[in-house]
């Protein structure tokens, strides 16, 4: 399983974007940040309610240099299906990658291998494909993608500002830290 600080592995991926099917690698993302939204299946309850979630900050997020690629074991062909007949999956710009083998979902340490599914998981990449943060949780358990919005900017912010750190809640704009010269608790 891949951990903080270190690179991704190479992958190489179908996926479903405007209403085509293409392969795509890692490093076709060299130079951007990538959010990669794992989920665990199409046609199910709370990933509509994510995904759709991702698809209305999705400008936001290219606003930031960032792209934002679904994973789930589905085919593309089942991530098309889904497209054609879902209003909130129709609205869905970003490519939609299929891992029906699990094995991206196996290198990033979400495949459940009793169910052939992923967990609900998000990894944010840095534009040299080193993963800066991460959360894995019940798939009965929705993301909040605002949250994921505020983490890309936090990483943006301290990679840009090399010595300062983001602290809780931290938003553009607020105060950071700079550890050393900061106080421990001091708010």
């Amino acid at each position: 399983m891949v951990n903080i600080g270190q690179a991704i592995p190479e992958f190489s991926l179908d996926i479903f974007q405007n209403e085509q099917t293409k392969k795509v690698s890692l490093s076709d993302y060299k130079g951007k940040w990538l959010l990669l939204l794992f989920y665990p299946a199409d046609f199910t309850f709370v990933c509509p309610t994510e995904l759709g979630e991702a698809a209305q900050a999705y400008e936001s997020f290219k606003e930031l240099g960032a792209e934002i690629i679904s994973v789930s074991t589905d085919t593309v062909y089942v991530h098309k299906a889904w497209h054609d007949v879902s209003p909130i999956i129709k609205t869905i710009e970003y490519p939609m990658a299929a891992d029906p083998t699990g094995a991206l979902c196996k290198a990033f340490g979400t495949y459940i291998e009793a169910e052939g599914l992923s967990l609900r998981a998000s990894f944010l990449i840095d534009p040299e494909g080193i993963l800066k943060a991460m959360e894995l949780h019940d798939n009965s358990i929705g993301r909040n993608i605002q949250e994921l919005l505020r983490k890309l900017q936090a990483s943006q912010y301290v990679r840009e500002h090399k010595g300062e750190a983001c602290p809780a809640s931290w938003k553009p704009g607020a105060k950071t830290l700079k550890p050393g010269l900061d106080l421990v608790g001091k708010i």
